[in-house]
């Protein structure tokens, strides 16, 4: 649904103006029940040519590595995506599902899912380390959660044009053009960051979200801040933390309580004995990343 609201270009911009044809889309798709399965054995058989294969969700290979949790079309999803990667010229993995599993990926993952090509930051995935596309391309991962639509299209575009050559991958196959610097680049709030101004509360204008909320920006890749959501705001322009959802280790399950770097800031105030005239006294400290609690008390640290 997120690529239903792109807008440099928009979906309609890709067929009006670049030329794509969009075979099936489950919002957009008009084929259903045999006409669809017909479609998709057309492509498989070479009757019908596939350039672009965008894939969104985690691959369920639940149960025992049959797939059969996930129907689609008569046959288990799984089925389906294996046989149409190895004929598509391209392979787009669109959301942290598809790229590296997500959410549904997170222990014990009962229903076996895993991404395309990775689990989390493990390549091989589903299709394996060593897949590659017709054209020679790896899968393209475009995560996030859900991934900014602008990136989909924009690099349906570049594929579309012939320019995907000049778009470089990373070592976890996302463009660079999207993700070489941290959500925190074209923040409205590093001047708050570089002064250790905290905001404890979501929603202020005002104050680093990353002291005292727990912003992921500083260490997460993505251009949220650069291109903006519905080219008007970000997470954290609207005084929310950046959740790091590009990054494999979303949503972060393998953190235990009280590892995340916080500081903390203590206030103590002393009144002289003439009226309106007082002291102040800050101070700042700090919870090292591989301090745990004790005992799960979050309090006993500070004893």
């Amino acid at each position: 649904m997120s690529f239903l609201n792109a807008e440099e270009p928009t979906a309609v911009d890709l067929v009006t103006d670049f030329g794509v044809n969009i075979l099936w889309h489950p919002s957009l798709g008009l084929e259903l029940g045999i006409d669809l399965q017909t479609m998709l054995w057309e492509c498989l058989l070479g009757k019908k040519p596939l350039d672009i294969l965008v894939f969104e969700g985690s691959v369920i290979q639940a149960p025992n590595g049959t797939g059969e949790w996930n129907r689609f079309a008569e046959r288990p999803m799984k089925d389906w995506l294996s046989d149409l990667a190895h004929v598509a010229n391209f392979v787009v993995a669109v959301g942290d599902c598809a790229c590296w599993g997500g959410i549904p990926a997170m222990s014990p993952n009962p229903t076996d899912s895993i991404g395309l090509q990775f689990l989390r930051r493990q390549e091989g995935g589903f299709l394996g380390k060593d897949f590659r596309a017709k054209s020679g391309l790896p899968v393209i991962n475009i995560p996030g959660c859900p991934a900014h639509p602008d990136w989909i299209t924009q690099i349906l575009v570049a594929i579309a044009t012939g320019r995907i050559g000049d778009i470089v991958l990373d070592d976890l196959h996302r463009p660079q053009t999207f993700f070489n610097t941290f959500t925190q680049t074209g923040c409205t709030r590093n001047i708050h960051f570089a002064y250790k101004a905290s905001t404890t509360e979501f929603g202020q204008r005002k104050g680093c979200l990353f002291y005292d909320i727990g912003c992921r920006g500083p260490m997460t890749h993505s251009s949220c801040n650069r291109i903006l959501w519905n080219r008007v705001s970000s997470k954290t322009r609207a005084g929310v933390p950046c959740l790091g959802c590009t990054e494999p280790e979303f949503p972060f399950y393998d953190l235990k309580p009280g590892t995340v770097f916080k500081t903390h800031v203590f206030c103590m105030m002393w009144y002289s004995s003439n009226p309106g005239e007082y002291y102040q006294l800050s101070t700042l400290r700090f919870r090292p990343r591989n301090q745990l609690w004790k005992n799960g008390n979050p309090n006993a640290f500070y004893k």
